[in-house]
């Protein structure tokens, strides 16, 4: 089974939180199928925002999701 990684972003509430303030607009990167990959889109679109404090891009792994107990 592929490990599935989702990357998004968009603006948080607070920089060091995880709470989207503005989710009709998060920026969907994609879904990747290894850690490697998504952590490359990941830091190619946090740095593109790097000077914006509200802005913030997390990568979720998917595959813990999907099957807790493994």
């Amino acid at each position: 089974m592929s490990k599935l990684h989702l990357v998004f972003g968009g603006r948080v509430t607070d920089p060091q939180g995880t709470d989207f303030s503005d989710l009709p607009n998060i920026h969907i990167v994609g879904l990747f199928d290894n850690y490697a990959d998504a952590e490359e889109a990941w830091r190619a679109n946090a740095q593109r925002t790097v000077d914006d404090a509200e802005m913030k891009y997390v990568v979720v792994h998917l595959h813990r999701l999907l099957e807790p107990d493994a």
